[in-house]
């Protein structure tokens, strides 16, 4: 269907009418985070497109007081989930409590349900925890005995992992992590950031306090503006070549590559891909996606879908290296 200038002009002004409330929470979360402005704006990517995300880190780059702090600045249930190898799936989504009184079981709700879950070090539990999770992520809904539960929306899984401490922990299984949309890999801070952390932060009184900024109405109506903004089909196309060069990278001239990739990205990597670049837009204040909106959010999506072979490991190439490689030489509409 056509979309005149005037639909999009049209589009444009409504981003912008809610696209302010956004940046109010972002400015309430930088009251406690310094720096990691790539972390906070994904993150808002994240809950505006209903995608879950991965946080990747070594220890004290604050990935959990990032998503705690979101989770307070939005007037919202939030729970916290520490995973550890004990964990059993009825500790997260929960079980059937049976009554002595009358010889009947009754549901006993886990800490799932709730809106913005924190699932700290993830790896840390066993596989049958993550199989617990993927109903709830995928299906938005929990099954306990022979009943099913909807989850409440918002709904957003936000996991921390370490990526330096192997020992006593599980990898995570291939199907859980192509559902979570975005794969952030959170690095150090600048010198100057470095600075007024401890300008903020060295000293015994506690933490400013967040103030709610965002109520789960507005990112609703937020997520359902998001399907008017524009794509024209010029970028259709990219985010399809994007995708398809991942896979088989000789037919898109990227030979160079050919030996790197093992498995390319999921279609699922295509649909988050459009959702993410109109994310982007809608935090730019536009009614439209640029060529630009999709490299930004590119490599966030595709660095966990891009599995790299042997031949590339022996070599010190990375997913990364791959995305980087394939955005580099890709036409730009």
């Amino acid at each position: 269907m056509a979309v005149s200038q005037a639909d999009v002009e049209q589009v444009g002004a409504q981003v912008r009418r809610h696209h302010d409330a956004f940046e109010r929470l972002l400015t309430e979360v930088r009251r406690v985070i310094v720096g990691q402005d790539n972390l906070l704006r994904k993150l808002v990517v994240g809950l505006l497109c209903n995608g879950h995300i991965l946080l990747e880190g070594v220890p004290g780059l604050a990935k959990t007081t990032a998503v705690a702090t979101l989770a307070r600045a939005i007037r919202t249930k939030f729970q916290r989930l520490q995973f550890t190898p004990d964990l059993l799936p009825a500790d997260i989504v929960g079980t059937l409590v049976f009554q002595p009184r009358d010889g009947a079981f009754s549901v006993k709700k886990g800490p799932i349900f709730s809106n913005l879950i924190l699932a700290d070090e993830i790896n840390r539990a066993p596989a049958k925890v993550q199989s617990a999770l993927l109903e709830a992520m995928q299906e938005r809904q929990v099954t306990i005995g022979e009943q099913t539960f909807p989850l409440d929306e918002p709904f957003l899984v936000l996991a921390t992992q370490n990526p330096i401490e192997q020992e006593g922990t599980y990898p995570l299984p291939e199907a859980q992590v192509d559902r979570f949309m975005l794969k952030l890999v959170v690095d150090y801070p600048s010198r100057a950031e470095e600075r007024a952390i401890l300008d903020r932060m060295a000293h015994s009184r506690p933490q400013q306090s967040i103030s709610p900024v965002l109520e789960p109405a507005d990112v609703l109506s937020a997520r359902a503006l998001l399907d008017d903004i524009y794509i024209d089909d010029k970028v259709r196309d990219y985010i399809v070549t994007l995708v398809h060069a991942t896979r088989r990278p000789a037919e898109h001239g990227l030979r160079e590559i050919a030996t790197w990739i093992q498995y390319g990205a999921s279609p699922r990597a295509t649909i988050f891909l459009a959702l993410g670049a109109r994310a982007m837009a809608f935090l730019a204040g536009r009614g439209y996606v640029t060529p630009q909106d999709v490299k930004d959010i590119a490599p966030d999506v595709l660095r966990h879908r891009v599995l790299v072979s042997y031949e590339a490991e022996a070599e010190d190439r990375t997913s990364d290296d791959a995305v980087r490689f394939v955005l580099d030489h890709t036409p730009v509409p």
